[in-house]
């Protein structure tokens, strides 16, 4: 029996552990990935040149628009290796001929479940969007934004995710990241501390680049009055419009004061919703382990995917 959310719909625990969604989240995202999924078909299958009608050929094994977007909320969140996202859980080979398809998550050879990742990838993407979801990428557009954000409290931060060891020696010294000694991709983020939304997302880099010197290449400009929210990290980074509160670093050789500690801890009380936030977005599995994919643009891709998938259910719960 194939994974099939027939099966799991009345059963929102198992559901939310699959997926990271319990029903109405599933069913509310449902439409506009039917739409991203309907405008694919059209552009791909239903060309004029195209000679093979739609749905014509061998049966489906993603059948519904629901199993379609069961299986890639599954990949994203526990992001099995495509062998066992297609095929089985372990003792396929112990069943009976007849029973051969019990033991399968979604049924597919590797080679299917790789390209309908992919595919599926790109629309989920493209349904979040629909959404108004997925974060702001472009600097340039930042202020206008924030503006939307009544609070205008703001936090910024960067985060990291483990990636497979490069082949070129010279991505080897570039991705290498020292202090997690671990090669790694780096985004910085800023989220609403109020709504816990990720509101910006950088660009991926190299693990050993620094957070501030992500946030010094784009020239952003906050609107008025903001307030942001940093750790020791971003040292000396100030944002046009922003009023920067960060915890006072210890001197070189010396020690903070008593009221000093008093007011680090103060401001780390409320910069610590940002690591909630990121912890929000790294529900996704493929972002916390070892990233297998070598696709060019796709480790960027995924995270503003997981970014988005946050923010709805943000949304959806708030």
């Amino acid at each position: 029996m194939r994974m099939q959310y027939a099966a799991l719909k009345n059963k929102p625990r198992t559901l939310r552990s699959l997926t990271g969604f319990n029903p109405n989240e599933f069913e509310a995202l449902l439409p506009n990935f039917g739409a991203a999924w309907d405008s694919f078909v059209k552009e791909t299958f239903e060309r004029a040149d195209r000679k093979r009608a739609y749905g014509a050929g061998r049966i489906a094994h993603l059948k519904t628009i629901e199993d379609k977007l069961l299986f890639i909320l599954f990949y994203y969140r526990q992001y099995p290796t495509q062998e066992a996202q297609g095929f089985c859980l372990g003792r396929r080979s112990l069943a009976p001929r007849s029973d051969a398809g019990s033991y399968r998550f979604f049924g597919m050879s590797q080679a299917q479940a790789n390209e309908w990742i992919h595919r599926l990838s790109g629309l989920l993407k493209q349904a979040l969007g629909y959404e108004l979801q997925l974060p702001e990428r472009r600097a340039a557009n930042l202020e206008r934004v924030l503006s939307a954000c009544p609070s205008l409290e703001f936090l910024i931060d960067g985060t990291e995710r483990p990636i497979n060891r490069p082949k070129d020696k010279d991505d080897q010294k570039r991705y290498y990241r020292g202090k997690k000694k671990r090669h790694t991709v780096k985004n910085n983020v800023i989220t609403e501390r109020r709504s816990g939304k990720v509101l910006y997302l950088s660009g991926t880099y190299e693990g050993k680049r620094h957070d501030k010197k992500i946030a010094d290449e784009k020239n952003t400009c906050f609107p008025p009055g903001s307030k942001l929210l940093q750790d020791t990290g971003f040292q000396g980074y100030r944002p046009t419009g922003a009023r920067v509160i960060q915890p006072k670093k210890k001197p070189r050789g010396g020690e903070l004061s008593a009221d000093e500690k008093i007011v680090n801890r103060a401001i780390s009380s409320l910069r610590v919703n940002v690591e909630h936030h990121i912890g929000g977005v790294k529900r996704c599995q493929i972002l916390v382990q070892t990233f297998r994919n070598r696709m060019e643009n796709f480790a960027d891709e995924v995270m503003e995917v997981a970014c988005g998938l946050h923010n709805f259910r943000v949304a959806q719960r708030g």
